[in-house]
């Protein structure tokens, strides 16, 4: 009986601990671009920063930044769409953090989020 307990405790403990690692994807929307920078000041901060971050970046298109990272065995891939106005991350595809449902390891929302924050700051710099 309490092996039964102890069993049905520990596959609780892992469900509960599982879903905290698993979070909704983060999409940044339409991020303003608050400075008057043209278009190629804009596509060189956001190829910088990726770069910075560990990120591959190329350019797809105009307007289209395709990156990705590489991080121990995990992989993701992202589009960046930009203008002189604002800019776009959106999720394409990762391998190994386990996406589902719109769901993905919370260390692709850290990736991103701090590959918006780096874009910010550059984008400030260059308009200093």
């Amino acid at each position: 009986m309490k092996t039964v307990k102890l069993i049905a405790i520990a596959l609780v403990l892992t469900s509960v601990t599982a879903c905290g690692r698993m979070q909704p994807v983060k999409n940044v929307q339409s991020a303003p671009v608050t400075f008057n920078l043209t278009l190629e000041q804009v596509k060189t901060a956001i190829l910088q920063s990726g770069i910075d971050r560990g990120w591959v970046m190329k350019e797809v298109s105009p307007g289209v930044i395709r990156a990705e990272i590489f991080v121990r065995s995990h992989h993701a891939v992202v589009d960046i769409d930009y203008n002189d106005k604002s800019y776009s991350i959106n999720y394409v595809t990762s391998d190994n953090l386990k996406y589902a449902n719109g769901k993905i390891h919370r260390n692709y929302n850290r990736w991103v989020n701090n590959l918006d924050v780096d874009i910010k700051r550059a984008l400030a710099k260059v308009a200093i």
